[in-house]
């Protein structure tokens, strides 16, 4: 089933029923929070050894052997399969087909919309598709204030107002800078706008994919301090990599229809699954800055040094920023020459 958003609270809480999850949308740091409050409802922590196991994308053949282990302390046990894609549909299947009685969590950012596991899970009778998109207006405020409730924190509504105004990218990006509020105002404490501006940095509303986007619209800057960003809220590199394998693929489909005709405009709107509106503008402007031997080239890039971080001994920090901020340079060169590269 797809889970309505009113119904997400109480299903995080107890996900009773349930044996697949499939945690879908654009926002990294809201699939990941959801994720680990889904651990914590059936497993009471995140790092027990005997009922949580965490599978890399490349490890979806052991998804069914872990769902069907039997915990040797009692109670149910959770996989959390982390990078999911459509490779992962035949092995939920088996899951869902099979009698195992642990929790399996699927981590699938950017998943298509017509996605033949999304269908899947949206189809099972103890499936959940559950969508995680950047927060914006009144649930954004809610986040914000109810982060802040929790610590003992109140906020005047101007600061709050604010506040809002500069988060939402990421979902853990929003709650840092909300517990970083409340460690300021401290317990019993109140938030004013002084406070607010004084406290929430620069950095708060950006993310993993406001790097991504930045750097293929050619702001170096941006792509730069986004990816620090995203790196210091534990990005590993080869999730950057991959993350920027994905954006570029689907730039490139998104390039394919504006040389069929289509205007860079109507090509980002028409993206699926679509392009959160306040990064259409990025999206239409790399659109006019590469070519789709251009975005080919690139792709190989991200693709390589994906192997490279690989290695072992590699510097894959430095691979990972290296590569993206190439990008970066590139496009912000193809806007100096106007032409797409």
């Amino acid at each position: 089933m797809k889970l309505l958003p009113q119904r997400v609270p109480a299903f995080l809480n107890d996900p009773a029923g349930c044996r697949v999850v499939l945690l879908y949308g654009e926002d990294h740091g809201m699939i990941r929070d959801r994720a680990s409050a889904l651990v914590r409802a059936v497993a009471g922590s995140l790092d027990d050894p005997f009922r949580v196991a965490e599978l890399a994308r490349d490890e979806v053949g052991q998804l069914a052997d872990e769902a069907a282990s039997l915990p040797l302390t009692g109670g149910r046990r959770v996989v959390r399969l982390r990078e999911a894609t459509d490779a992962a549909a035949t092995a939920v299947t088996g899951v869902l087909k099979g009698a195992a009685p642990a929790l399996v969590i699927l981590e699938a950012p950017g998943l298509a919309t017509r996605s033949r596991l999304r269908t899947l899970v949206e189809n099972a009778p103890d499936g959940a598709a559950i969508a995680c998109y950047p927060e914006e207006g009144r649930a954004l405020t809610d986040t914000i204030r109810t982060v802040l409730t929790e610590l003992g924190v109140t906020i005047d509504s101007d600061a709050l107002a604010w506040v809002t105004a500069q988060l939402g990218a990421d979902r853990i990006s929003t709650r840092q800078e909300a517990e970083k509020l409340a460690l300021y105002a401290g317990p019993g404490g109140r938030v004013d706008l002084d406070a607010a501006m004084a406290c929430v940095g620069d950095l708060a509303g950006l993310s993993l994919d406001d790097a991504l986007f930045a750097a293929t619209a050619g702001d170096v800057g941006l792509a730069d301090r986004a990816l620090e960003l995203a790196v210091a809220e534990g990005a590993a590199p080869v999730g950057v990599l991959r993350a920027g394998l994905m954006h570029l693929q689907r730039l490139h489909r998104a390039r394919l229809t504006v040389d069929a005709g289509m205007s860079a405009t109507d090509a980002a709107k028409a993206v699926r699954p679509p392009v959160f509106f306040r990064r259409v503008g990025a999206f239409s402007k790399s659109l006019e800055l590469w070519s789709s031997a251009g975005l080919m080239t690139a792709m190989a890039g991200l693709a390589e040094a994906e192997r490279a971080c690989k290695r072992t001994g590699a510097p894959d920090q430095v691979l990972s920023r290296s590569a993206v901020l190439t990008l970066a340079r590139r496009a912000s060169a193809a806007r100096g020459s106007r032409g797409a590269r």
